[in-house]
């Protein structure tokens, strides 16, 4: 039995999901804290146990144990003190799928330092708002001349900014003489290899540290209330809002790793994601570690599906989770070509799961995908769990200890089968652990979001008679023409069954007459091209499959559809070009 699950988690196995939802529970310690409390607890049991399994499409490959891991962030954590970096600290990481987050991350973690994740394909003008906007004091990213250039750029505006550190692109060497104390005041620090450079060298910082570590006491100790890190969420509506995790965030993935991913202990967990997003927490570190998993990372720049199947195949992944626009170009290749069977659990977060993609995997699998669903401010909320049959295009029922509700805008619960606002309902008298506690420096917003006893999500969805949820849309997304509401998932939906289609965005299109009409933007298979009798087969299609009123009586065919950085179809943007209105990101 799982010690560091059994140590928060009374009761670990269930014998359906009711009985889960009623009685699971965790125990948040007043001073839990991940870096002492599971890795390096992991590191005193079991030292040589697997916590992370790293490749990139060089071919360089790393393992790292629990131990190496914590050796490694105690020494990272000394480097930082000496810079001047403590309890409070804001540090911003951009370092995509870099082996070395891992061990920064934990680093931070044991300071008490705030963790900021950002991607590598910021812009200056990304930087400069986000260093700004939560007075940043020192930024690590992966040595690369589009960060490096975008960086120093926005440097001259960002007045908080005083450390930059630097991961080059190699592994670092092994050594096993530990180094003497640190000492009290700040070490001298290696330069990167870049004449007349700002950046300070990760890897030479890291060799020369001491990797003797005391857990802060008194006044420097962290207690799991907290602030551990902030997501700069994705922006799909406007500009990106800080939302602030505390150190009891961790425990809150139990529920995502555990029981939805159902990470096995020992087994490579692999879900795709850069290190910048919620779904990198979400995935490939806190809940997988926590379940005593393996952590797989594959560090890599664009996408490739035949590759991914190929890496699911050499190092035999046992569970696995990726966007479904990922299963979608994975369905493109010859499925039948990669050996898969050593995965028992395929998942699914991020964006909707179409039902056709989840037939079509099952038939190209023998198994379907599970469906999560939350956001950057939580853990899974609605999920597939252990004891239910997945059903295609459903989320699943509520997670445990959420209390999920549907509610009108009254915040009256609908009826099943009516349409609501799903909230986490009852904050007030039992706040769940991994839920977000608020939006940084922002007490208006925070008091808005979680000051009552609802946090409304502001995603729109429906319950069946089996208590299954389905996703409608963000409640700004439903479209509503000749006083029908129509939900743009539904058609985006029954588009993606024609086997023309590969990716569509449905938005609202202004019309004179009625309003708004439906508008797909459409992105096509490989053997498909942009015709008129092409559109009036998709119009056709749509009629025939659902009612129709909801078929798009516009169709744009375009090569790609504009996404966040994290991979979410920005229809917000689609939209406003279509109305002529301003996006801002």
């Amino acid at each position: 039995m799982n010690h560091i699950l059994k140590k928060y988690c009374p009761r670990i196995e269930f014998d359906s999901y009711e009985d889960f939802y009623a009685n699971f529970q965790i125990n948040v310690p007043d001073d839990f804290n991940f870096a002492y409390d599971v890795v390096d607890e992991w590191a005193a049991v079991e030292p040589g146990k697997l916590a992370l399994v790293w490749c990139d499409d060089k071919g360089d490959e790393k393992t790292l144990t629990f131990s190496e891991i914590s050796v490694l962030s105690k020494r990272f954590a000394n480097v930082l003190v000496s810079l001047g970096i403590g309890k409070g600290d804001v540090v911003m990481l951009m370092l995509r799928q870099r082996w070395e987050y891992w061990v920064t991350a934990v680093a931070l973690h044991r300071l008490g330092a705030i963790l900021i994740p950002a991607v590598s394909q910021l812009t200056s003008k990304d930087i400069v708002y986000r260093i700004n906007s939560a007075e940043v004091k020192a930024l690590i990213a992966l040595e690369d001349e589009y960060v490096f250039s975008q960086v120093e750029t926005a440097l001259p505006d960002c007045p908080t900014l005083k450390t930059l550190i630097s991961v080059e692109p190699v592994i670092l060497s092994e050594r096993s003489e530990p180094k003497g104390p640190v000492n009290e005041s700040p070490a001298p620090v290696t330069p990167s290899k870049h004449t007349n450079s700002p950046w300070l060298s990760w890897a030479a910082l890291v060799e020369e540290a001491s990797e003797e570590w005391q857990r802060p006491a008194g006044a420097a100790a962290t207690t799991s209330k907290d602030l551990m890190l902030i997501y700069f969420t994705s922006g799909t509506t406007g500009y990106a809002k800080m939302c602030c995790h505390n150190f009891a965030h961790p425990l809150g993935h139990i529920l995502t790793a555990k029981y939805w991913q159902q990470v096995q202990e020992n087994k490579l967990h692999c879900s795709v994601t850069d290190t910048g997003w919620a779904k990198f927490g979400w995935g490939k570190i806190y809940g997988q570690w926590i379940a005593g998993a393996t952590v797989f990372a594959y560090d890599t720049i664009k996408f490739d599906p035949k590759k991914l199947l190929e890496l699911i195949e050499k190092y035999r992944i046992t569970t696995f989770c990726v966007p479904p626009t990922m299963y979608r170009f994975m369905l493109q290749e010859d499925i039948a070509a990669f050996d898969l069977s050593s995965v028992d659990t395929f998942a699914t977060a991020g964006e909707p799961l179409n039902a056709e993609v989840t037939l079509k995997w099952q038939a190209a699998t023998g198994k379907r995908i599970r469906e999560g669903f939350g956001q950057s401010e939580g853990p899974v909320l609605l999920a597939t769990f252990p004891w239910l049959e997945p059903k295609p295009g459903s989320m699943g029922k509520p997670s445990p200890l959420m209390n999920i509700k549907l509610l009108d805008a009254n915040f009256l619960e609908v009826p099943e089968g009516d349409e609501g606002n799903i909230c986490v309902s009852g904050l007030k008298e039992n706040y769940p652990p991994g839920l977000f506690v608020g939006y940084y420096r922002d007490e208006e917003r925070t008091r808005a979001s979680v000051g009552g006893d609802f946090y409304n999500l502001h995603d729109v969805a429906w319950r069946d008679n089996d208590g299954y949820y389905t996703f409608v849309g963000r409640s700004d997304d439903v479209i509503k023409c000749s006083g029908y509401r129509i939900s743009p998932f539904e058609v985006e939906s029954v588009l993606l069954e024609h086997d023309a289609v590969l990716e569509s965005a449905v938005t609202a299109f202004p019309d004179e007459t009625r309003g708004f009409v439906v508008k797909a933007t459409v992105v096509l298979t490989q053997k498909y091209a942009p015709s008129d009798e092409l559109v009036k087969e998709l119009q056709n299609y749509v009629k025939q499959q659902t009612a129709p009123y909801k078929y798009p009586r516009i169709i744009e065919f375009v090569d790609e559809l504009p996404k966040t950085i994290g991979g979410k179809i920005k229809r917000a943007q689609i939209a406003a070009k279509d109305s002529g209105r301003s996006w801002y990101e």
